[in-house]
């Protein structure tokens, strides 16, 4: 029996969760993509991993789709923006300047964004350019 894409994807999460290598499922979430091309949280998760796994490449084309399918989704516009921060892409700004506004006015969205960000420092504690993402959307 094919697992299902919605227990594949919610798999996979569980699996990152219990702290499994991200190189273990990047895998998981590209076919999570590929059988699920328009799910913007697919997409978004899987640049997490890319840029975790230090693919900035691969992440800033996850995160492109990601936006496109989901522009209203700070995570992936954050994504989108670390990416650009990390491949030298000219832009990132109005990314991280629209994540910033969506989160201001959704305390839920802030509260995720605070946690990935907390996540990504956990698994990647010298990531510079999360910290700069970091102190453009929280340094007040």
């Amino acid at each position: 029996m094919t697992e299902t894409v919605e227990s594949l994807f919610d798999n996979g999460l569980e699996r990152y969760k219990a702290g499994e290598p991200v190189a273990d499922l990047i895998p998981v979430f590209k076919q999570v993509c590929d059988r699920a091309p328009k799910s913007s949280a697919a997409w978004t998760c899987l640049a997490w991993l890319y840029l975790l796994d230090n693919k900035p490449n691969s992440a800033y084309k996850a995160a492109q789709k990601a936006v496109k399918l989901n522009p209203q989704d700070p995570q992936a516009r954050i994504n989108l923006a670390l990416a650009m921060l990390e491949t030298g892409e000219k832009g990132l700004r109005e990314h991280v300047d629209f994540a910033h506004q969506l989160i201001f006015v959704n305390q839920e969205w802030r509260e995720e964004v605070e946690k990935n960000i907390a996540d990504g420092f956990s698994r990647k504690p010298d990531w510079q350019s999360l910290a700069k993402i970091n102190n453009w959307l929280f340094a007040s």
